[in-house]
């Protein structure tokens, strides 16, 4: 799609990735709404700051109608609590997935009439590495990121006959506060991320590596899985 002159929702777009995306699609034209819990949190220039939090089905409505010319949805918004499946707090885990899983879901569901009533347009998911692989220390991560990428393609074909493409970003460790105890050497650029993943959009492509991690993890997925060992 073109993004000049889009009509662009980014959820988290008050940090990390979400505030590149929402600031590069302000270069490119569009008009943003920038979407946060907080969103007096929203410092950028050139957007429209709303309210939405991804487990708050009203707040998400209430975006919805506020931001009614939408033709471009973009979930980033997620968290992570690295907590492992069985050892960790269940809670934690049903947080994890109510707001990187059902969230999204809910949100895609309240934006696609909007897009589709405005003539279609794209919905751009940001997911992870971790959709695929699945370390323990971060299970419930994995599984959420997982079940996403799941709902990103049963989306994408439920949404194709009204004209709304649906795409999946995959990434590894980003320079972001979710990603601040991991070695710089080993985090992609936010920003470069973010442009790679707005020409994805444009494209229409279905899923956008963004790093090598990513490309090499998804050649792998062919692979039997490593045997644990005691």
């Amino acid at each position: 799609m073109e993004l000049k002159n889009a009509v662009a929702v980014v959820t988290g777009a008050n940090r990390g990735l979400g505030r590149h995306l929402a600031a590069q699609l302000v270069e490119r034209g569009a008009t943003v709404y920038a979407a946060a819990r907080r969103p007096q949190t929203v410092d950028l220039a050139g957007v429209i700051p709303i309210r939405l939090d991804v487990t708050d089905g009203e707040s998400i409505r209430a975006a919805a109608r506020i931001a009614s010319g939408a033709t471009l949805l973009v979930n980033n918004a997620g968290i992570s609590t690295a907590t492992p499946l069985l050892a960790g707090d269940v809670e934690a885990v049903r947080l994890e997935m109510e707001t990187n899983f059902f969230g999204p879901l809910a949100v895609t569901r309240a934006f696609a009439p909007v897009i589709a009533g405005n003539g279609g347009g794209a919905v751009l998911n940001v997911l992870s590495v971790l959709s695929w692989l699945h370390p323990a220390g971060l299970g419930s991560y994995a599984a959420a990121k997982a079940a996403a990428w799941a709902q990103t393609n049963a989306v994408r074909e439920e949404l194709a006959p009204r004209g709304i493409t649906v795409s999946a970003l995959h990434v590894g460790y980003m320079d972001t506060e979710m990603a601040a105890g991991v070695p710089a050497d080993q985090k992609a650029d936010p920003a470069r991320v973010a442009a790679v993943a707005l020409a994805g959009v444009e494209q229409g492509g279905p899923e956008i590596l963004a790093d090598d991690v990513s490309r090499h993890v998804k050649q792998s997925l062919a692979a039997t899985p490593a045997q644990a060992t005691a």
